[in-house]
C-alpha cells in the first residue's frame, strides 16, 4: 500500500514537472513571436541606427517654421525640434527640401525617413501614417488684404474667392469647404503666396496663426493683415512618421516628452514664434464642422 501511495506521489511530481516544462516552452515560443513582432516594427529605427542618420523631410519657406535666415542657414521650429531629437537619439540630421504635396509621399517611399514642416495631425493622415505627439498647438486663420479684408467677414464669404495653396494642405480643403477657388503653387516662398493677395491676383491665403502672423510682417509693404477676428480650426502639429515604424515613433515621442518637460520645446516655440506654441492655445476658436481630414 505504502509502495503504490509513493508511486501516486512521484506521477505527481513529474506531472507537476512536465506542466513546467510546458509553460516555460510556452514562454519561450511567445517571446520568440514578440520579439520577431519587434524585429518587424523595429525595421525602420534599425536602419536609421545603422545609419546614424536622421533624414528629414521640409520645405525651408517657412517663416517660423522651416526657412533659411541672414546667413543662408536653415533653420525654424520644426527644423530645431528635428535637430534635438537626433541630438538626444545620438543621431546626426540631414534635411532633404522639397514642397508640402511631395513630402508625404516621401515618407511613404522610403526617400526621407520622417518629415516635420508644421503638418497637422489629423484623423485621415493617421490612416496613413504614423505621428509623433504634438509638438506645436495653433489654430487656422487667413491672411487678407488690409484695406478691404479682400470682402471677407465670415468663412462663408470665402465663396467665389481665389486662395492660394499647396494642392493637398488642409488649409486648401477649408477653402474648397467653403467654396473658394484654390490657386495652387510649387514649394515657392511666403512673398509668392502673401503679394499675389496684396495685388489681387489672389484673395486669401489660409494658413497657421503663427506661421501666417510673421509672414505677413515680413512684408510690411504689401496691403496686407492677418484677418482681425476670424479664428477657426484648432491644429496639433507632429512629426510624420512611417505607418507601422512604432519603434521609431516610440523613441521620438520619449525624447519630445523630455523636451517638454525639461522647458526645451517651450524655448524654442518662443525664440521662434515669441509666443509658446508649444501649449495650446488660449480663446474661442470655432470648430468646421463637416470637414473629411
Amino acid at each position: 500500500m505504502r509502495k503504490f501511495s509513493l508511486y501516486l506521489v512521484l506521477l505527481a511530481i513529474i506531472a507537476v514537472l512536465v506542466a513546467c516544462g510546458d509553460s516555460d516552452s510556452t514562454e519561450k515560443e511567445t517571446s520568440n513571436q514578440e520579439e520577431d513582432k519587434e524585429e518587424v516594427t523595429d525595421e525602420r529605427w534599425a536602419e536609421i541606427q545603422e545609419a546614424g542618420e536622421l533624414v528629414v523631410g521640409t520645405s525651408g519657406t517657412l517663416i517660423g517654421a522651416s526657412y533659411y535666415d541672414d546667413n543662408d542657414e536653415l533653420t525654424g521650429y520644426d527644423v530645431e525640434v528635428l535637430r534635438e531629437i537626433g541630438n538626444r537619439l545620438g543621431l546626426d540630421v540631414s534635411f532633404e527640401i522639397m514642397g508640402i504635396d511631395s513630402m508625404l509621399p516621401a515618407v511613404q517611399n522610403g526617400r526621407i525617413d520622417v518629415a516635420a514642416n508644421d503638418i497637422e495631425a489629423t484623423d485621415k493622415r493617421k490612416e496613413e501614417f504614423n505621428f509623433s505627439e504634438p509638438y506645436k498647438y495653433s489654430y487656422s486663420t487667413m491672411a487678407v488684404r488690409e484695406s478691404d479684408n479682400s470682402g471677407i467677414e465670415t468663412l462663408e464669404d470665402l465663396e467665389g474667392k481665389k486662395a492660394g495653396g499647396g494642392a493637398t494642405t488642409i488649409y486648401s480643403q477649408i477653402a474648397e469647404h467653403f467654396g473658394a477657388e484654390v490657386i495652387t503653387y510649387g514649394n515657392a516662398p511666403n512673398e509668392a503666396y502673401l503679394s499675389d493677395v496684396s495685388n489681387a491676383r489672389t484673395d486669401v491665403v489660409i494658413n497657421d496663426y503663427y506661421l501666417t502672423k510673421f509672414g505677413v510682417a515680413a512684408f510690411p509693404d504689401f496691403d496686407l493683415h492677418l484677418h482681425p477676428t476670424l479664428k477657426f480650426h484648432p491644429t496639433e502639429q507632429a512629426v510624420v512618421i512611417p505607418k507601422d515604424a512604432n519603434q521609431l515613433t516610440e523613441e521620438i515621442n520619449n525624447v519630445l516628452s523630455e523636451m517638454r518637460e525639461d522647458g526645451t520645446l517651450s524655448e524654442l516655440a518662443i525664440q521662434f514664434y515669441e509666443e509658446d506654441a508649444s501649449t495650446k492655445p488660449e480663446g474661442e476658436i470655432e470648430v468646421i464642422e463637416g470637414l473629411d481630414l
